[in-house]
């Protein structure tokens, strides 16, 4: 065995110490780092948003699955304006069975700084009685915003995910076929004018309202950009002093997005599904000690047919009566004590097994906050 010296050893210890205060240092910060949140998926900026469009529109090349137009005089009418813009004059009176045509509204979503000749996706929906859209063309359509003006057209081959078939008096059906998409089927024709560029300031929109959050956010920029360029007016919006030159704007909120701060818990909530009995909470949500009882009343209906002779030589009928027995039981209550600083996941579970249905279950919930023992806000949805 090789012999070491002191001073030998005590440098190979130091090595290691350094190493082990290295190690703990970067977990550290990466734990802190963790728990950190970017200001960009806390906030959005006000104005920079996406904008509703709509219109009415035609499908024609459908198989004989399009609007039964005595059922919707307005794909008639349709199709004779467009066929009089054309130069066409029907006869008067003419009665028109079209059954590869349907009336549809196209609806669809402006990007922010959306631009002249940029694409976007339209959702196209069936408003008649047309059976299916699938193999459908969608004439042009002008899209209008809220304000009246048109600011896309949209015209396209339909995409249909459903399929369908029916023989012989059956019919079977997968999906939806009254709706379809056309990706990148309308073309953007005007801008829709933002406020980014506008003024010496500019705003951002926290995603929940949340005092703790605001603050924290106007303190990063704070610190970062320099004093005073930011301002929390309250729990939702910061106000912040950006540069009037469009390209120091853009650069200056991108560093402003890719901040960090510490992100505050938010409010104890309890997030009940009444259909399926989910519950979600997050983990501000605490408990003190309670006991809950809990009983099942149980409710049995017997029906019995009772048949009624008429008597001799009085012309009467038999009649079938319905004779029912009705009874009520209610089984023992089951006693749950709860000690304080409990999960509520373990007291959900502990209720799941005595048989709680998702009613009884928010009955409970509710009662326990009733009491003062859920120190949370339920929500049932």
């Amino acid at each position: 065995m090789k012999r070491i010296s002191f001073s030998e050893l005590k440098d190979r210890v130091l090595k290691v110490l350094v190493l082990a205060a290295t190690a703990a240092a970067v977990m550290v910060f990466g734990t802190q780092a963790d728990a950190q949140t970017r200001i960009r998926d806390l906030t959005t900026v006000s104005g920079v948003r996406s904008n509703p469009v709509y219109g009415y529109g035609i499908v024609i090349g459908l198989d004989g699955t399009g609007d039964q137009t005595t059922q919707t005089p307005f794909t008639s009418q349709s199709i004779v304006a467009m066929l009089q813009q054309s130069g066409i004059t029907l006869p008067p009176g003419a009665n028109m069975q079209l059954k590869n045509v349907a009336s549809v509204m196209v609806t669809g979503n402006l990007p922010a700084f959306a631009q002249p000749g940029q694409a976007i996706d339209v959702t196209v929906s069936s408003i008649g009685n047309a059976k299916s859209l699938r193999g459908g063309m969608l004439l042009m359509t002008p899209l209008k915003g809220a304000d009246g003006q048109v600011y896309a057209l949209a015209q396209g081959q339909l995409i249909v995910g459903g399929a369908g078939a029916s023989a012989g008096g059956s019919k079977t059906v997968i999906n939806h076929l009254s709706a379809g998409r056309i990706p990148a089927g309308a073309l953007v024709e005007r801008q829709v004018a933002s406020p980014f560029l506008l003024g010496e300031t500019l705003q951002l929109e926290l995603n929940s309202t949340d005092f703790s959050n605001s603050i924290r956010v106007a303190e990063a920029i704070n610190a970062s950009m320099g004093p005073n360029v930011a301002q929390a007016l309250d729990g939702r919006i910061i106000k912040v002093r950006a540069p009037s030159n469009p390209n120091d704007r853009v650069a200056f909120l991108s560093r402003i997005q890719e901040l960090s701060i510490n992100k505050s818990v938010g409010s104890a909530k309890v997030i009940v599904n009444a259909r399926t009995g989910s519950v979600v909470m997050n983990q501000a949500v605490m408990l003190e000690s309670c006991a809950v009882a809990h009983g099942n009343l149980t409710v049995k209906i017997t029906s019995t047919p009772v048949i009624s002779q008429p008597a001799p030589f009085s012309q009467g009928q038999t009649v079938v009566a319905e004779q029912a027995d009705i009874q009520i039981s209610e089984s023992g209550g089951e006693l749950i004590e709860i000690k304080g600083a409990a999960q509520l996941s373990d007291v959900v579970k502990a209720l799941n097994a005595l048989g709680a249905t998702p009613s009884d279950l928010i009955s409970i919930l509710q009662a326990m906050q009733t009491a003062g023992s859920l120190k949370a806000e339920l929500e049932v949805i």
